[in-house]
């Protein structure tokens, strides 16, 4: 067995070559400096320091990122980190608040900063399932005069599709989403057609007009890892606004990553270590939000009507990494789980008719249930052998 050395604190370790980046020191730091290790120890680490690399090439993106996007959106920065955070995760999000918030103003910048193609598409009453996914046409091939099906592409052959209005359609359009957000391509006339990668569906519903509209269904709503609440600007930031928008200006927008150079990085975020308690931790958020288990503690009971599902675990560790990445961070911790949390959450839980007298919001249970549950701070299993 290789030597390990750590880098931070100096403990030495016996390690197996498997287990060569993978388990932390007692210091928190990841073993990866080794002594007369073999050659393939040392293949090992180096694909491990192109990792670590790749973290620190990432948290100095994401703070360019938002220097672009700061060049025309004002302020935002929750809701700009949660759409990072999304993108990274190879998650879908839905954001909502009233009109003329710049939501498709924010989405359309992203895309110019990450170097990816856009579409928008604005759902009406009227919409059709092909207007979204493409259709095929009869044509005549000029060599041999036969007629044949040619397969017209649609607006979501793109890598960020803004659903404008997603809720103003009807559910036969809304479902002609759900395989392209869930299996990435769509299939019309039988045919099965992949779409361009890495793909995300940015939607967007208005709280305020509800007649006429078609709540998204749960089922549906859980394909999101995110929704996203866009507030009003602050006082000093809607002074800003009006000056940048009233005024002649110019801005142009810089890429800074390419859809390969994504793609990467979200391997990295599949990559980033997460220690057991931080397991524990999510799995203890999501199953005590279901009323009929009895973890759940007395305001669930009382103020929530159905809990959330597996995939709201799988989506806190899942954010909780890209969170810990874009920070700068090596390994996942229970902050970086709690802190996206409500994101996550907000759409997943139901709160029945006695919360909603009493003003309770499923963010308010989300943030009670963080302030209740305890963020144990322990040692992983791994750290524990290597010891």
């Amino acid at each position: 067995m290789p030597v390990v050395k750590c880098g931070e604190c100096g403990r030495s370790f016996n390690l197996k070559d498997d287990q060569i980046g993978k388990v932390k020191c007692k210091c928190g730091a990841i073993l990866t400096e080794v002594a007369g290790a073999s050659g393939s120890a040392r293949m090992a680490i180096a694909d491990d320091l192109n990792d670590l690399e790749a973290v620190k090439h990432l948290k100095e993106a994401y703070e360019r990122l938002r220097e672009e996007l700061a060049l025309v959106i004002v302020g935002q920065d929750k809701v700009v980190e949660d759409l990072l955070i999304a993108i990274f995760a190879k998650g879908h999000c839905l954001l909502e608040g009233v009109p003329g918030l710049a939501k498709t103003l924010m989405i359309s910048t992203l895309a110019q900063a990450l170097d990816l193609s856009f579409k928008r598409i604005q759902f009406t009453p009227d919409l059709m399932p092909s207007d979204i996914t493409g259709t095929e046409v009869i044509q005549e091939d000029q060599s041999t005069g036969e007629r044949v099906f040619r397969f017209i592409k649609g607006p979501i052959f793109a890598n960020i599709i803004l659903a404008d209005e997603i809720n103003r359609t009807p559910p036969k359009t809304q479902a002609a989403l759900l395989e392209s957000m869930q299996e990435k391509s769509v299939t019309v006339g039988g045919k099965q057609h992949k779409l361009d990668l890495p793909f995300f569906v940015l939607a967007t519903q208005n709280p305020l007009e509800q007649e006429g509209t078609y709540p998204l269904p749960e089922a549906q709503l859980d394909r999101f890892l995110f929704k996203i609440f866009v507030d009003y600007p602050s006082d000093e930031e809607e002074l800003e606004i009006m000056k940048r928008v009233t005024t002649p200006s110019k801005v142009e927008i810089k890429p800074v990553l390419s859809g390969p150079d994504i793609q990467k990085l979200q391997q990295i975020v599949l990559r980033v270590p997460v220690a057991d308690h931080v397991y524990a931790y999510a799995k203890k958020l999501v199953r005590s939000t279901r009323p009929e288990k009895g973890e759940a503690p007395d305001f669930i009971k009382n103020w929530i009507s159905w809990g959330a599902g597996p995939r709201a675990s799988l989506n806190l560790i899942l954010a909780g990494k890209a969170r810990a990445i874009l920070n700068g961070q090596f390994h996942v911790s229970c902050e970086d789980i709690a802190a996206v949390a409500p994101s996550v959450m907000r759409h997943r839980i139901a709160c029945n008719f006695t919360a909603q007298a009493e003003g309770i919001t499923t963010d308010k249970v989300t943030q009670k249930l963080i302030e209740e549950i305890p963020m144990t701070k322990k040692l992983d299993a791994g750290s524990e052998a290597a010891d």
